[in-house]
């Protein structure tokens, strides 16, 4: 049986989780009669937890409007999902984010009881977690939660920011959102200096400041996609377009990597068109899908397939 102690608490994490909650239903929760339920509210009105009461037949209990409720409580499984959350996260490439995760994790450790504590260094120890894609740099943390308040509040800023070939620039900006792919967080949105949607990588972001503008979002925005789409489609050497033999387009695009190119589904199979640099990186990308393919273009992508069979051919060899 449950500890009173215990269901006092439960009423509380209760309270804090719902804005109004009827004393009949609240009783059912932690399987107590309405007249033990007042008792425990009682307990907590003594422990200093302001709590409004409304009286009747519709009444309902609930904390009081403002009230900083006490540090909170976590369960076992609670604390040990935060701990391998802030694990997973080192990966993101926050500037100076492993001090603020270490910061985190520290506090959380302060309120654990040892046996617990254990078992987090345990999982931290022997636990690895690879992100999508090497890190390729850290971005700042200050400008990271300013461009994700702007995106969500739908508030214009302004930002000063330095290509990759090392050009100074400064426009308006309207965020739509933020992605983090291929190592890099970007900050996806309407740019007022192009007249366009464009993506800005976060960690080449000299200064940020918000304005005082509102801005109209575009609905069912998808920054990934975009992202995707717009990497796909940047400038490259070659031109490659190969019909897959499979008639799920959802396999086709499991088969590679997200921005590797476009794919359009077709009578016979699904068309993947590809901008590229490398003809024998690309070769070995396709030498890894599970369905025939026939290559359209160019012809010397044929060769460097060739080229990587034989040398598969040798390594089996040897």
């Amino acid at each position: 049986m449950p500890h009173p102690a215990s269901r006092v608490l439960a009423v509380l994490e209760l309270l804090q989780s719902r804005s109004r909650i009827s004393g009949p239903e609240l009783a059912q929760r932690i399987n107590v009669d309405v007249r033990t339920l007042r008792r425990y509210i009682v307990l907590l009105e003594e422990l200093g937890i302001p709590i409004t009461t409304e009286r009747g037949r519709h009444g309902a209990y609930m904390l009081v409007a403002g009230f900083k409720l006490p540090p909170m409580m976590f369960t076992d499984a609670e604390a040990l999902a935060l701990s391998m959350g802030l694990l997973a996260a080192r990966s993101l490439g926050l500037h100076a984010g492993e001090s603020a995760l270490a910061s985190a994790q520290a506090k959380l450790e302060r309120v654990m009881p040892e046996s617990l504590k254990r078992r987090l260094h345990a999982v931290e120890a022997s636990v690895s977690i690879e992100s999508t894609g090497a890190l390729t740099a850290y971005a700042n943390a200050t400008a990271l939660m300013l461009l994700t308040h702007a995106a969500h509040a739908a508030e214009r800023v302004h930002l000063h920011y330095c290509s990759a070939q090392g050009e100074a620039s400064e426009r308006d900006f309207d965020t739509y959102g933020l992605g983090f792919r291929g190592g890099a967080w970007y900050a996806v949105g309407w740019c007022h200096l192009r007249r366009g949607v464009r993506g800005f990588r976060v960690d080449r972001i000299i200064e940020t400041r918000p304005l005082p503008v509102r801005f109209t979002r575009q609905k069912n925005f998808d920054v990934l996609d975009w992202l995707n789409h717009s990497i796909a489609t940047l400038p490259r050497a070659h031109r490659v377009e190969v019909l897959l033999h499979t008639e799920e387009l959802a396999k086709a695009r499991e088969a590679f990597s997200p921005a590797i190119g476009l794919f359009e589904a077709m009578d016979d199979g699904v068309l993947l068109r590809v901008r590229t640099d490398d003809l024998a990186w690309f070769a070995r990308q396709l030498a890894r899908v599970p369905f025939d393919f026939e290559i359209r273009t160019p012809l010397r992508l044929r060769k460097e397939l060739v080229a990587h069979a034989a040398r598969l051919q040798k390594f089996a060899e040897d």
